[in-house]
């Protein structure tokens, strides 16, 4: 069978509110959804409603505004007849749900599709009290078990890596939160504190510039919401709402932020180590959690051409693959390697990055693996200040670095997350022009 080029034409996203205390608090996430989905299409008059045959929507923590198949897009007004489906990968299933339906359309299943992630954190992952649990509904105990066999890796990755990995580490429980492997990956690559906080701060600083540059502005719609109200002990007053008001940037920037400000805080709550080293993960070289919505358009070249569109890349690689649970955050490593194989190039040839920030302990030792320079990665900042929305994050990073690769002039692009229990997905795109 010969492969179709599945290209992206264009994305757009929600600006990302804080998680549990934002502006997105007091507005119905199905709705923002709409609303992207119908600016994506506004913007791209040339693509029809009816062209639209397949949209997929991924989503980690699930809520009752989401859990309606198809609602974003009905709301949207998009015909009955225009398929959907859901995705989960944790944090990468926008990326996930952006590989699906480019994999679709280079297979000949479909023309045109458009990729969307949403997400609402805080007040519960999934927007609400989770409810009583019984011990049918629990998470299995056997899952914190695991036998020798299994706690192999299952693939060598050896290559992989260029140092080992410490026995404490590999011998400690398989299932440890997403915090306390930011810390383990930290330890293995010997990172100091002060390097952690610089990077953060950087993110902050790059994001800020960027949206003073107007960098963003072709890719944050701006909303009118409803502000939310909460009473003296912080929780949200579901009744009562605010001024309405204009939400076009991202929530979490702290423009200010320096390495010094960042030293001031307490390693988070929970966190150990196994070795006995300096804890130095905290919420300020962290992402925080957020609210929002992102969404991509992709089709068929041959659609595009039809068209008279001018689409900003082809999808050229992609890629999963999987890592020690211990070391969550290292996940990025093999994916990008199968996906630079799959796109038949090294990565010296990656020109630009957008790579998720869920903790800056996990992007530095990837890096370093990967063999990309810093200043190739995130230049327009990242998530420890843009925010990780879990679900939208992967659609965002893929449309954020194809429109730097315009900007830019460069070739390709990769945009790669770590995803919960080891995992870890990339996309590398080449830009049309």
């Amino acid at each position: 069978m010969q492969l179709r080029n599945a290209v992206l034409v264009d994305g757009v996203r929600s600006p990302f509110g804080r998680g549990g205390r934002g502006k997105l608090v007091a507005t119905r996430l199905d709705i923002v959804g709409a609303k992207i989905l119908r600016a994506l299409l506004e913007r791209n008059p040339k693509v029809k409603d009816s062209d639209i045959e397949d949209l997929g929507l991924g989503n980690v923590g699930g809520s009752g505004e989401f859990m309606l198949l198809g609602a974003v897009p009905r709301l949207a007004g998009l015909p009955m007849e225009v398929c959907t489906f859901n995705s989960n990968r944790q944090c990468g299933s926008s990326m996930e749900t952006l590989h699906r339906v480019a994999t679709s359309i280079m297979v000949g299943a479909t023309d045109c599709g458009i990729a969307m992630g949403i997400e609402r954190m805080g007040r519960g992952l999934g927007g609400g009290p989770r409810g009583t649990q019984t011990r049918i509904t629990k998470m299995n105990p056997d899952l914190f078990k695991m036998n020798e066999a299994q706690s192999s890796l299952a693939v060598d990755h050896t290559d992989d890596f260029s140092v080992p990995f410490p026995d404490y580490i590999l011998n400690s429980p398989p299932l440890q939160s997403m915090v306390q492997t930011a810390q383990n990956a930290a330890e293995v690559y010997q990172l100091t504190r002060e390097a952690l906080d610089a990077y953060a701060a950087k993110s902050h600083v790059k994001t800020h510039e960027a949206y003073e540059k107007g960098i963003y502005a072709d890719e944050v719609i701006a909303l009118e919401v409803e502000t939310p109200v909460f009473d003296d002990e912080g929780k949200w007053v579901e009744d009562e709402t605010g001024a309405t008001i204009t939400f076009d940037r991202d929530e979490c920037i702290r423009p200010g932020t320096t390495p010094e400000k960042l030293a001031g805080l307490n390693p988070i709550k929970g966190l150990l180590s196994f070795g006995e080293k300096e804890l130095i993960i905290t919420a300020g070289n962290s992402c925080p959690t957020n609210d929002g919505v992102s969404a991509a358009l992709l089709m068929s070249e041959e659609k595009a051409l039809e068209l008279g569109l001018e689409p900003l890349a082809r999808i050229a690689g992609i890629g999963v693959g999987g890592v020690k649970p211990q070391l969550m955050g290292l996940g990025p490593i093999p994916s990008t390697n199968k996906a630079l194989r799959h796109a038949g190039i090294t990565a010296d040839k990656i020109d630009r990055v957008e790579f998720n920030e869920a903790f800056a302990a996990q992007v530095l030792p990837s890096l370093k693996e990967l063999g990309i320079p810093e200043d190739r990665v995130n230049v327009n900042g990242g998530s420890i200040a843009i925010g990780h929305p879990l679900g939208a994050t992967g659609a965002r990073m893929v449309t954020t670095v194809a429109k730097e690769l315009r900007r830019s002039g460069t070739r390709y692009g990769l945009a790669t997350q770590c995803i919960g229990a080891g995992m870890g997905i990339s996309t590398i795109i080449e830009s049309m022009d």
